[in-house]
């Protein structure tokens, strides 16, 4: 339980830096909160307490599928946070070009500025 609400309190945080805040980096990592918080939210949706990880040994019983987590969720979790972090680098390197070519990182100027 306590899994869900700090997932949740991740995913508000990231979305109140993105509405409130003005600056472009403050904003990218606004993105990231909730990229974070939406990857521990489906791995803890996933886990199931009192089991182990899925990990294959020697000795394979019947009964050794009921002891263990589904292993999908991480598999989903692990792809989440390759395609988060790429998505990361090209937000940043976004921001370092417009920092370049309009000297500011403040939303409110750039959407004055002509195009």
């Amino acid at each position: 339980m306590i899994y869900y609400i700090g997932a949740f309190a991740l995913i508000f945080i990231g979305l109140y830096t993105i509405a409130v805040k003005r600056n472009l980096i403050k904003i990218v990592i606004g993105l990231s909160l909730i990229d974070t918080g939406v990857n521990l939210l489906i791995v803890s949706v996933g886990y199931i307490s009192g089991r182990t990880a899925p990990i294959l040994t020697g000795n394979l019983r019947v009964d050794a599928v009921k002891k263990v987590v589904d292993p999908i969720p991480q598999a989903l979790v692990l792809t989440a946070i390759v395609i988060g972090v790429a998505v990361l680098a090209l937000a940043l390197s976004l921001v370092i070009n417009i920092y370049k070519n309009y000297n500011t990182l403040d939303v409110k100027k750039l959407r004055r500025l002509k195009w």
